[in-house]
């Protein structure tokens, strides 16, 4: 069986699956050779096994503890990789994934006291990491708190009973869920808050709010990954983008990425790490300004010929694509 794709070239087969939730499912994988990976990084994983869609998802699992690779995935309406890993891919199926990437972890953090919140899908690099402290630095203190849309939506809620958690149901709140969402008071409750290194996974508009609120209670170690970007609308002013193969005219507003205006113009590009690590959304620049903020994957010459990662392309004047 031919890989995909070089950005994924890590054949797994998946052992069984679990369901977590009404929307979420595990898979659990197995991989013949050794694979290198982090708790709380994620992977590349190409969709239908061809080369034309990679997604980013979580390595749920944990290096050194977790028996198989896993990947945790909430299925979302319309999702091409969710609705084909959740609802169509069946144990004995083979999947491809590419090499771990990503920051957001903890076995480079020194602090010995943690804060790791999670909301929603966000959860799944947190119980990475919590299985990797217990394991490899089981004198740390690590406070996690976990927010729910309801008790039924916490996910690897058996594994849970195993570490000390507080969460948090938005809906439907019964015992042992404290009822709303997390606020500055659930936050002053934490023990030694200012001095603890604070993580934190979730949807954009909860990842903005704990860093707003944990850095007016003192916080200055603060880190986050953001696993969501939701798309913008269609723009009818603004930069004007003029795509050459194929002739397409669009524009995008000021301050977008050449990734969200691709998105938001439903122009077709491979979009996964959006971190400027994994090089799927690679393009060629013909002229027009910009400012880059990662060349990671490219070559001297790529950089030369003009090629720039959209997801780290911020247009400062109209742009001709090739």
């Amino acid at each position: 069986m031919t890989m995909p794709t070089p950005k994924c070239p890590w054949r797994m087969q998946v052992h069984h699956i679990r369901q977590e939730t009404p929307d979420v499912w595990t898979l659990s994988l197995l991989c013949h050779d050794y694979y290198p990976y982090r708790a709380g990084q994620y992977a590349l994983v190409s969709i239908r096994n061809s080369a034309g869609q990679l997604r980013a998802y979580t390595l749920s699992s944990t290096p050194g503890v977790s028996e198989y690779l896993t990947l945790t995935i909430r299925r979302l309406d319309g999702g091409a990789g969710s609705g084909w890993l959740t609802q169509e891919v069946k144990r004995g199926d083979y999947l491809w994934l590419s090499d771990a990437q990503g920051d957001f972890t903890c076995d480079n953090q020194r602090n010995d006291k943690l804060l790791l919140l999670a909301a929603g899908c966000g959860v799944t690099p947190v119980m990475s990491m919590r299985r990797w402290l217990a394991k490899y630095r089981p004198q740390a203190d690590v406070q996690v708190i976990f927010s729910v849309r309801s008790p039924e939506d916490v996910i690897f809620a058996d594994e849970w009973q195993q570490y000390p958690v507080t969460l948090v149901a938005e809906h439907n709140a019964t015992e042992g869920f404290l009822a709303g969402r997390l606020t500055p008071e659930i936050l002053r409750r934490v023990p030694d808050l200012a001095s603890r290194t604070v993580m934190t996974c979730g949807p954009a508009p909860y990842m903005e709010q704990v860093e707003k609120e944990v850095r007016a209670l003192g916080v200055t170690q603060f880190f986050k990954e953001k696993f969501f970007t939701p798309v913008a609308e269609a723009a009818t002013s603004g930069l004007r983008f003029t795509k050459l193969e194929p002739a397409k005219t669009f524009f995008a507003p000021v301050g977008t990425t050449l990734l969200e205006a691709f998105e938001s113009n439903k122009i077709a590009v491979n979009a996964a790490c959006r971190a400027g690590v994994c090089g799927s959304c690679k393009t060629q620049v013909v002229s027009g300004e910009y400012q880059i903020n990662s060349t990671m994957t490219l070559t001297a010459q790529e950089i030369a010929d003009g090629y720039v990662l959209a997801c780290s392309c911020h247009p400062q004047s109209d742009l001709v694509l090739a």
